[in-house]
């Protein structure tokens, strides 16, 4: 199928932040097609055969991206455990999959060197997902699932509405709710990062002063 047919069905038939395209298995060769003609947005990600297509968030979602990989990417880099990235992405933890975190740490001994792709990129330190309303459903249930499930160390769920961060490890089967602070410690640190979160909310997300 061509991309004008896949554009068309896509608009016809997908629901924001939802599946697209129910009755059909995709692959990974066709979604990829997608994403080389789409780099940026909408986004589109492979779960388990079904389609997940991603309009263009709001503004206060990308500042909220911005400022968690501000705050990550220094950590990590003085620590030595790898990089935090941002999506766009292709990150292929299993076979016929494509998912693209709003931020992540690839541990430094996967990280790309100048003319590699994602391939190689197999597990993750953390991903971290910005709830939107279009898409709170998969991140909270399908993704979490998944990534969990596939050599992600950490997923955290940011929700700006509650300014609660969920904490998920693949041995809990409830999350950690944090309001005030975050402590991250992964191994090889040596020290751990502590995320001050009324100061996030309130300057990196800039969010307003709750009354």
């Amino acid at each position: 199928m061509r991309h004008a047919e896949l554009r068309f069905f896509l608009n016809a038939e997908h629901i924001m932040g939802m599946p697209a395209l129910r009755k059909r298995h995709w692959t990974a060769a066709a979604a990829r097609e997608l994403i080389r003609e789409n780099p940026h947005w909408p986004r589109y990600e492979l779960l388990d055969g079904e389609l997940l297509v991603t309009p263009a968030p709001a503004p206060r979602h990308q500042i909220a991206v911005g400022a968690m990989h501000f705050t990550l990417a220094g950590y990590c880099n003085t620590e030595h455990l790898g990089v935090a990235l941002m999506s766009p992405a292709d990150i292929e933890l299993a076979p016929e999959s494509i998912m693209q975190p709003d931020v992540f740490v690839v541990p430094e001994e996967l990280v790309p060197g100048e003319h590699d792709g994602w391939e190689g990129v197999r597990w993750l330190l953390l991903a971290v997902e910005i709830l939107s309303p279009s898409t709170q459903r998969e991140d909270r249930v399908r993704k979490r699932d998944f990534y969990l499930a596939h050599g992600v160390r950490e997923y955290w769920i940011v929700d700006l509405d509650a300014r609660v961060i969920e904490r998920w490890t693949p041995e809990q089967t409830t999350p950690e709710l944090h309001r005030n602070e975050m402590v991250w410690h992964p191994a090889g640190a040596r020290s751990p990062l502590v995320i001050d979160l009324e100061t996030y909310f309130l300057k990196g997300c800039r969010l307003p002063r709750r009354l």
